[in-house]
């Protein structure tokens, strides 16, 4: 492998942001800083390694000639994990990027979000259009599954080790103990959190960059994620062969549409 290009799981020592409220965020670069860059941002209960390295998105993007910028969002891998629901509002996780673009002299970037780091980036594209040339928002809308957690039991979990006994809940405390150093009580208070604004991507007010949407074919929120293209003027749609919520990073069809899609932007 061309030594300029990082190993498939090679992470960089973290950057640290100070953000607007005073919380650590964690961030990672690779490839030539003149490049084109894309802002990658992960999912809920993920890390930017778990996202995006692990799965390929880093390696063929800066093979691609793009600069990649990864972000740990708040109460996620290397950054600050606050406990209080009233940190992870959607607007304090876009003011969070806002501090990375100007910590980094970025003023517009291509976007790339999965998830929760997809509903982010409709949030950052409409809020602050100046900072995102065009965007590729995978697993989105998410269907306010986080507002299906069973909180009580989630945080009895987290606090007490008692059995979860919901099955939702269940799959979202399996998911989130599968990444390394997350912390189960942070995550659920970011659940908490999104149940206390708008979390859902508002269709009558989309972005109006081009945007490429992307779900995988076993995903229930297909059919949503297709109504939220037509509703965006410049939106387009790809669906994921084979691949539900939690696998669907791993997508080759994926990395591959998202390389071409911002490619062909240059």
């Amino acid at each position: 492998m061309d030594a300029a290009i990082p190993a498939l799981t090679e992470m960089p020592a973290p950057q640290f942001v100070m953000t607007p409220e005073g919380y650590r965020v964690a961030t990672y670069s690779w490839g030539d800083e003149a490049a084109p860059t894309v802002l990658c941002v992960h999912g809920f209960a993920s890390s930017c390694r778990d996202n995006w390295v692990n799965t390929g998105w880093v390696r063929d993007l800066t093979r691609a000639g793009f600069r990649v910028l990864g972000v740990d969002q708040r109460g996620h891998g290397q950054s600050e994990k606050p406990t209080d629901p009233r940190a992870y509002g959607m607007e304090s996780l876009a003011s969070d990027l806002v501090a990375v673009l100007d910590t980094y002299l970025l003023h517009t970037v291509l976007y790339a979000g999965y998830s929760l780091g997809a509903r982010v980036g409709w949030q950052l594209a409409v809020s602050a259009p100046e900072h995102v040339e065009r965007a590729v928002l995978g697993g989105i809308p998410d269907g306010r599954p986080l507002a299906r957690l069973q909180l009580e039991q989630a945080r009895a979990y987290a606090d007490h080790g008692t059995p979860v006994e919901d099955q939702v809940t269940r799959n979202y405390v399996t998911l989130a103990e599968r990444v390394p150093g997350n912390d189960l009580s942070a995550l659920v208070a970011l659940a908490e959190g999104m149940r206390l604004g708008d979390a859902d991507p508002d269709p009558a007010h989309p972005p109006q960059q081009r945007i490429l949407f992307a779900t995988g074919s076993e995903d229930a929120i297909l059919e949503r994620s297709r109504l939220l293209a037509s509703a965006t003027p410049h939106g387009d749609f790809v669906e994921l062969p084979d691949r539900h919520h939690f696998n669907a990073p791993g997508s080759r069809v994926f990395r591959q549409a998202a390389v071409d899609f911002f490619t062909g932007g240059h």
